[in-house]
């Protein structure tokens, strides 16, 4: 069965195809796994999945960090001592955002589409969302209080582990309807969030980004939506295996699991922010 992920769908393991079967997940045959000759690699595991994964995660923490911490105080004092808002940080702070979101955006765009995967590449998009999240967090911090980002990260941990052991737990089985569902869902969601985005630099923003009663609707839409993705994350990642991908694949699925937790962070930041404003 084809996969409509584009994160893995360039990967042949993921889909099913291949020679001479040998054994089968969930309903689906897979292809006897490769013969490794190059000294020191393997077939796709577990444990190298998420070892790739946190060296991806890892990489996008530690650059946050770094801008959070090399950015500095953004408010400071005016002549009469009232707290004010430092205006060149504060446009350091933004235009670090927009380089990350856009130049994160790109990355993903390339390591999705691109059939030989390239761990450089994903590093790189892990450190320009590394970029993003950082400058962003700061911002919302700055914005509605120190609790909004604690909450982000406590939220998506949660979220990440109970989705995983629901999963598991419960034996979750994705179907093709439901893959393609989420993934025509999932474009539609940032087709309708970039043209609010691109209306929003006219002044003319439907509020879908915004944080009023519309932007807290697409936020629960987009979590919800985050969590099904990773649902998808997790059955592709055992579709590789049982397939024998070989262990470079790893940083496919490391990627793909990178990119909705990320989305499930933003989207909880989004919702505790709305909530604390109110």
């Amino acid at each position: 069965m084809q996969s409509n992920n584009p994160v893995f769908n360039r990967a042949e393991g993921f889909n099913g195809k291949g020679g001479t079967n040998y054994a089968s997940f969930g309903g689906t045959t897979y292809d006897a796994p490769p013969t490794h000759t190059v000294a020191g690699t393997g077939p796709m595991t577990i444990d190298t999945v998420v070892q790739k994964t946190a060296i991806t995660l890892g990489t996008v923490l530690v650059v946050a960090a770094v801008v959070w911490v090399t950015t500095g105080n953004v408010i400071t004092k005016d002549a009469f001592g009232n707290a004010v808002l430092d205006s060149n940080k504060a446009s350091l702070l933004y235009t670090l955002s927009l380089l990350g979101a856009f130049g994160g955006f790109a990355l993903s765009m390339v390591n999705s589409f691109k059939k030989v995967i390239s761990p450089p590449l994903v590093i790189a998009y892990a450190a320009l969302e590394g970029l993003f999240i950082g400058a962003m967090s700061k911002v919302f911090q700055l914005q509605f209080g120190g609790g909004v980002v604690t909450g982000a990260v406590l939220g998506t941990v949660a979220a990440v582990a109970g989705t995983l052991a629901a999963y598991k737990f419960f034996d979750i089985k994705v179907s093709a309807k439901f893959r393609t569902w989420i993934i025509g869902m999932m474009f539609g969601f940032v087709a309708v969030t970039m043209l609010d985005f691109v209306l929003g630099i006219f002044g003319s923003s439907i509020g879908f980004n915004g944080f009023g009663g519309l932007g807290l609707l697409m936020s629960f839409v987009g979590l919800g939506l985050g969590i099904m993705m990773l649902i998808l994350d997790f059955d592709f990642v055992e579709r590789g295996i049982a397939a024998g991908l070989p262990e470079v694949e790893s940083w496919r699925a490391a990627f793909g699991l990178t990119v909705t937790i990320i989305w499930i962070y933003i989207e909880l930041l989004r919702i505790i922010s709305i909530f604390t404003r109110r």
